[in-house]
């Protein structure tokens, strides 16, 4: 239960009191700043305060946005502010300071709260706090100074229906054309029924989760009509994944649990799927896991590309170029908004594919659809931002070139060999030159020599020094966000390449595992660093060796086992599995922690 405190009695007929309660807000009434301080104090300190103005007007979802997200320390609207408990010392020095308005009745007596409200929403953000200010659009939320501003208030909150806006609202603003005219339209009241009923964003995810899962089973079967229901299922899984994210918007119930799971089930579910069809094609004798993990690194490194060039360019200046003004001149025409959205095959689009293909052809012809669609999307995009990166003179921010190493993920192995190389010189070269060196020198080698061969732990060597000259430095560089994508290319198509010339017949879907688990790992720093709490404790990349230091382990496993193709899988195997407990241990207990950040996914497609 929370705390309200009114500033005074409400007004006669006003709803105020109720639609508070309704909130989950425990009411009380003040006489004046004085005791509206006496009132706050004596709230447990662990949680949220409200203070409202007993004259307020306004649509019970604009007091829903303003004073139960809880993602923000606090928020404020005309006539009410809110501070979570992280902002109470704040809002109680502000009580303290900020004094009745001029006409009052005697020191410290509360004749205009709304005043009052936004005097203490202002000394907040002149204290440090950030005051989230909910973008209300048609809601009403303002404080009437006389009858006839109340009756005009009450007028334009009839006018408008909040339930229709708040259901709007529930959709994502920006999604592609698949998920926004095919799944929103009737998904938003799918959420609507699930909050009704008490259901919470987390089991909404889970539910999706375990259709995904239930798919994947369906299309190892192997079996046509597996098939069938393997797609249906997977289009009633993505209904489910849009409708999770619209319950938290529509019901404000966003929590660091749902964080976590909205960050990794979309990853689990598709990759889940990618090995329910290769084990289905397996039973029907075709040989697929070579194409599932192609289809695996190429997702997960498009994304990467995603996850780099946005942190790159986060908080920096002088963000304009040529190419971004004529993005944005084509935003202006309807359909090259959509045209755009869908070349890219997000995420609906993607999925509805996946679903129709393996419906109606086969594994094989699913996954060289989507390795084509996907490489292509990769392809526009990288080379879009390619553009806006050369032609615009943006300055990186500490912030930003400490976000591209921690996406860098480099270990003990390169951190050595950047103080080194970085003496002699290396480093002086751009940070993306020595990283494409690196993985064009790696990923020769291991295409180019037989499995085993002596050479490619030489070129996997050459791949540690010039990866740790690459980080020697700030990652400023025009083009340094393309150094983590670099080297997840490296680091997984090595894993593919070595497993797939192995010859032995589980080598790939060990391989397969050990990329899972590694792009587990590389998801939840991006997710972390999202939240604003930085990339995952040193030890972590540590212990996981870094990507130089896998990649390197890989090649030698690889020339030591190259007459030994069971024990390779094995070792594989084994890598998997030690990666993916370490990093699943790690990742629970940070996710499940007071301290972990409400992260939701708002803008991304992919």
């Amino acid at each position: 239960m929370s705390t309200a405190i009114l500033t005074g009695p409400p007004a006669p007929g006003s709803s105020l009191d109720g639609d508070l309660r309704s909130l989950g807000f425990d009411v009380r009434i003040a006489s004046g700043a004085e005791e509206a301080g006496a009132l706050l104090a004596a709230v447990p300190a662990g949680e949220r305060v409200a203070l409202v103005d007993p004259r307020f007007v306004g649509h019970l979802h604009a007091l829903r946005l303003t004073l139960t997200d809880p993602r923000f320390p606090a928020a404020a609207a005309p006539g009410a502010l809110t501070a979570q408990p992280e902002a109470r010392p704040a809002l109680a020095r502000a009580l303290g300071t900020v004094s009745a308005p001029p006409g009052a009745a005697g020191t410290g007596t509360v004749t205009d709260a709304g005043v009052l409200t936004d005097a203490l929403a202002d000394a907040l953000d002149a204290d440090g706090v950030s005051v989230h200010r909910p973008q209300l659009g048609t809601l009403v939320a303002t404080v009437p100074t006389d009858a006839e501003a109340r009756h005009a208030a009450r007028v334009a909150v009839d006018a408008v229906d909040d339930e229709a806006v708040r259901l709007r609202s529930a959709v994502k603003a920006h999604d592609g054309f698949f998920t926004t005219f095919f799944i929103s339209p009737y998904s938003r009241y799918i959420a609507r029924w699930c909050a009704r009923r008490g259901l919470t964003p987390n089991q909404v995810t889970t539910a999706s989760l375990l259709t995904a899962l239930i798919a994947a089973g369906c299309a190892a079967t192997g079996e046509r009509g597996g098939y069938i229901a393997a797609g249906v299922l997977l289009l009633v899984s993505f209904v489910l994944d849009c409708t999770d994210g619209q319950l938290a918007r529509y019901a404000l119930k966003y929590s660091t649990m749902g964080a976590w799971l909205d960050a990794t089930f979309d990853r689990a579910k598709e990759y889940a799927f990618y090995a329910g069809l290769a084990l289905g094609a397996a039973r029907d004798g075709d040989d697929v896991w070579a194409l599932a993990l192609g289809a695996m690194v190429l997702m997960t490194c498009r994304h990467v590309v995603d996850f780099s060039f946005n942190e790159a360019n986060h908080d920096a200046t002088a963000n304009t170029s040529p190419t971004a003004a004529l993005s944005s001149k084509l935003d202006s025409v309807g359909w090259t908004v959509w045209a755009r959205r869908m070349i890219i095959l997000p995420i609906g689009e993607r999925w509805a594919m996946i679903a129709v293909l393996t419906a109606a052809t086969s594994p094989r012809i699913v996954f060289w659809a989507l390795i084509i669609g996907c490489a292509f999307g990769a392809c526009y995009t990288t080379a879009g931002r390619v553009l806006r990166s050369l032609t615009r003179k943006a300055k990186r921010t500490d912030r930003a070139a400490q976000a591209l190493a921690d996406l860098a993920d480099s270990g003990p192995l390169a951190g050595l060999a950047g103080r080194i190389f970085g003496r002699a010189g290396l480093a002086m070269s751009p940070a993306f030159v020595l990283a494409f060196v690196a993985a064009g020198v790696l990923i020769s080698a291991v295409l180019g020599r037989p499995f085993g061969d002596a050479g490619t732990v030489v070129a996997a060597c050459l791949y540690v020094m010039f990866a740790g000259a690459a980080v020697a430095r700030p990652l400023k560089g025009a083009l340094d966000w393309l150094v983590p994508p670099l080297f997840r290319a490296a680091e997984y198509t090595t894993v593919l390449v070595l497993a797939a010339r192995s010859d032995a017949p589980q080598a790939l879907p060990a391989a397969f595992g050990l990329v899972a688990a590694v792009a587990y790992h590389h998801y939840d720093t991006v997710y972390r660093i999202r939240g604003g709490t930085g990339a995952p404790p040193a030890w972590l990349v540590r212990v996981t060796g870094g990507h130089e230091g896998r990649t390197l382990l890989v090649t030698v496993l690889a020339a030591l086992l190259a007459d030994r193709g069971d024990d390779f899988t094995l070792a594989l195997t084994a890598l998997a599995v030690a990666v993916a407990l370490v990093v699943l241990v790690e990742s629970i207990r940070f996710w499940v922690s007071a301290g972990a950040p409400a992260v939701h996914d708002e803008g991304e497609t992919a």
